[in-house]
């Protein structure tokens, strides 16, 4: 894993004094034309506030903590286009959680529509506390989503807090800079996303790539750097014809090429199985149009018609968000064409408006507003609704509830059309049930099939873009477990829970007044540590599934017979029972450690005490990857690549879980791997390849399997290794191989 570098900070008291007045004179300027009567003074208050209680603070680089909050003020003012308002709370984001200075103190000073906020941004302040437990961590994130619909200026400011984060997560130790990482492109990413903040989501999403995967970054971003000139050359052949037409058409116009995100070229190497030379989309063409809002549709059709007289377009690579915006408002015509040299190139068509909303996202949202169609209005408070009405839930504090509404801020959207032609907007993997809880929650929980285009379909029918659905309902209807295997949204899955459980706790109140006299007959109150050992003494997680499970007769009240009552508490007099729950802590692990027969070693932390675990076989950590610890409920403790697929989600949801790993120097053991490689179908083929592994590497090879189709063959080969150096090398070996296009490190799933 390549280190990453920071300069280190070296300035004097003056020199220092000087920085912070030239910050805050930028934010001045950043805000000039957005200041009126009055304004600056509160501004100044604000600055010379935060700066007086954060003088004795400085940040991990060593720079004065004063520089933090101004730049944050800076992003929320330059780079998501908020006002004077928001500078101000950017400014005292941190001082009632880390200073002295209280919310009645921001009150007095600047009234309570500011301490509100200030209020709303120290509540989420720690979105995911790197060491609570997993229900608190999804708890805080519903604080967040709570304060996005109260007032989304909180959300839009915790997100420039984080991007400054991220810019300077450099002087973060390493285990720091994983987690954050790890969370900010779990939640903030697609957060941003979802608002429509798309440069903020992709510089989010190469930061967090930068550091949980620095090599790959590294390797994209040198690639980039090394081909600039040769792109610019061709950006310019590209735009040269088009540019002349659009002049002589008399359009007032930009037109310019720019690089794609180095986290969506790392998506398109990955899912291509391809090399960074080979992913021949790496930029795209941009249009933007100053066009009247009534000839915006119009000016970028005619700009689409002119591009393809000159090159011939992909029909299927056609996406119009023109005439039909996306859900966060984001709107554009976007086509693929086939450029000169035989490559395809994506152009983007927007107008100046559109261009601000893409940059701006629900800023610019509110600044159009009044302006605005009603599709493009009823977009994102059609959102806003559906997220108040998953927080109305009162059990929306579990872990549940933060994957479930992770389904909706990621996702393709479908356009689906109601029996009076109005239209809903749905994830790409929506159902007939989706729908109708789209609809309306009784409709959905009511449901007992769907129409779709004047056909009958079932409840699981997944749903395409463009397909007229009517729902068919019964009063005798009732949501069942099953719904939760097909429906895909958010709003869908958290009623669907919510019925349920509110079903499960109808029945709990039959177990409940059955337990409550069985207690009194032994003299024992229902007290909380009487019914927690109850739970723990069942197996049960909380007391509505114990009370439940009385109700159905799968807990049987015979069994307290095996406990006495002294001083009103419930004592189990035949063994001590623990709760399978329990999670034992890093330095339970560490204690007098017995290798087990087959079982490795690892240096965990700072100190050489070695630990049994295993390998997390969803991603086969070897000797050399980057990896961390983490400490299961069931199987003890195992090691996962931070590259892995699962490694964000455990290390945002169950921080308090992770350990500091390294690898122990051991070259005795070998560890299974293996290459995925494809190429020509060629006599020899395999031989080459086997003296490869065995001739020359000297490598035990446990399975090679070639699978060929049409003059290609494409193979897996398991391996066993001591470390990733050896496996480079062989896929270096393999690599330099006539006849082979592509070898790349093969995910195994060893069940044995």
């Amino acid at each position: 894993m390549q280190t990453l570098t920071t300069v280190a900070y070296n300035k004097n008291e003056e020199e220092e004094k000087k920085l912070i007045l030239r910050e805050y004179r930028a934010l001045l300027r950043a805000l000039k034309q957005r200041i009126k009567k009055g304004d600056k003074e509160l501004l100044r208050r604000a600055f010379e506030i935060a700066a007086d209680a954060h003088k004795d603070m400085r940040r991990k680089s060593g720079e004065p903590y004063i520089l933090h909050p101004l730049a944050v003020a800076r992003i929320v003012v330059e780079e998501i286009g908020l006002g004077v308002t928001s500078s101000i709370c950017a400014l005292l984001h941190d001082v009632v959680e880390d200073t002295e200075v209280t919310l009645e103190d921001i009150e007095r000073e600047f009234g309570s529509r500011y301490a509100k906020l200030i209020d709303g941004l120290t509540k989420i302040s720690n979105v995911v506390d790197l060491k609570a437990e997993t229900t608190i961590q999804a708890e805080n994130f519903r604080k967040i989503l709570l304060t996005l619909t109260e007032d989304p200026r909180v959300i839009l400011i915790k997100l420039a807090d984080r991007l400054h984060n991220m810019r300077t997560l450099s002087s973060m130790n390493r285990e720091k800079q994983l987690k954050i990482a790890s969370e900010t492109s779990y939640i903030y990413s697609p957060l941003a996303h979802r608002l429509g903040l798309y440069e903020i989501k992709s510089e989010l999403e190469d930061l967090s790539l930068k550091y949980t995967q620095a090599d790959v970054y590294t390797e994209i971003a040198q690639g980039l750097k090394e081909t600039k000139r040769e792109r610019t050359r061709y950006i310019n052949e590209f735009i040269r014809p088009i540019k002349e037409e659009l002049e002589r058409n008399e359009f007032e116009f930009e037109i310019y090429g720019r690089p794609k995100a180095i986290h969506s070229i790392y998506n398109k190497m990955r899912t291509k199985h391809v090399a960074f030379e080979e992913v021949y989309d790496l930029f795209a063409i941009r249009i933007i149009l100053n066009s009247s809002p009534e000839r915006e549709k119009e000016d970028c059709w005619k700009v689409y018609s002119i591009i393809t007289n000159f090159y011939r377009p992909s029909p299927e690579r056609l996406r119009d968000w023109v005439s039909v915006p996306k859900g966060n408002g984001y709107e554009a015509l976007h086509t693929t064409v086939m450029g000169p040299a035989g490559r395809w190139v994506e152009v983007q068509i927007r107008t100046s408006r559109m261009n601000e909303i893409a940059e701006k996202g629900l800023a610019a949202h509110w600044k159009y507003k009044e302006g605005a169609t009603s599709v493009q209005e009823s977009k994102l408070d059609s959102w806003l609704h559906h997220l108040r009405e998953m927080l109305s839930n009162p059990d929306t504090d579990t872990l549940d509830f933060l994957q479930d509404f992770k389904l909706d801020l990621f996702t393709e959207e479908i356009y689906i059309y109601t029996p009076k032609g109005d239209m809903r907007v749905l994830p790409k993997t929506a159902t007939a049930l989706d729908f109708a809880f789209d609809i309306h929650s009784e409709l959905g929980a009511r449901c007992i099939g769907a129409k779709v285009n004047h056909r009958l379909v079932p409840l699981s029918y997944q749903l395409k873009s463009g397909d007229q659905v009517e729902i068919i309902n019964s009063s005798k209807q009732k949501p069942s477990e099953d719904w939760l295997a097909f429906v895909t949204t958010a709003k869908a899955k958290s009623r669907i829970k919510y019925y349920l459980k509110e079903e499960k706790r109808k029945i709990a109140d039959d177990g409940k007044g059955m337990l409550h006299r069985k207690l009194d007959h032994m003299g024992a109150p229902a007290s909380p540590h009487n019914l927690n050992e109850l739970c723990l003494f069942y197996k049960k997680p909380s007391l509505l599934d114990l009370y439940y499970g009385i109700a159905v007769g799968n807990t049987d009240l015979k069994d307290l017979k095996e406990f006495t009552v002294q001083n009103d508490k419930l004592v189990h007099t035949v063994k001590e029972v623990k709760a399978d729950t329990h999670l034992l802590t890093a330095e339970e692990h560490v204690t007098k450690p017995k290798p087990a027969k087959n079982a490795e070693l690892i240096i965990f932390g700072e100190s050489s005490d070695k630990i049994l675990y295993k390998l997390a076989q969803c991603c086969q950590p070897i000797p050399g990857d980057d990896v961390f610890g983490f400490i299961t409920s069931g199987e003890g403790l195992k090691v996962h690549r931070t590259d892995c697929p699962n490694a964000s989600r455990l290390l945002t949801n169950f921080g308090h879980r992770v350990v500091k790993t390294k690898w122990a120097k051991n070259k005795e053991i070998s560890f299974l791997s293996g290459v995925r490689i494809i190429g020509m179908d060629d006599v020899g083929v395999i031989q080459k390849i086997t003296n490869v592994i065995s001739g020359e590497l000297k490598m035990n090879m446990r399975a090679l399997s070639i699978d060929s189709k049409d003059g290609i063959f494409e193979g897996n080969i398991k391996v066993y290794v001591h470390d990733r150096d050896e496996l480079d090398v062989l896929c270096q070996r393999l690599a330099s191989l006539d006849g082979i296009s592509t070898v790349e490190r093969l995910e195994i799933e060893d069940k044995e």
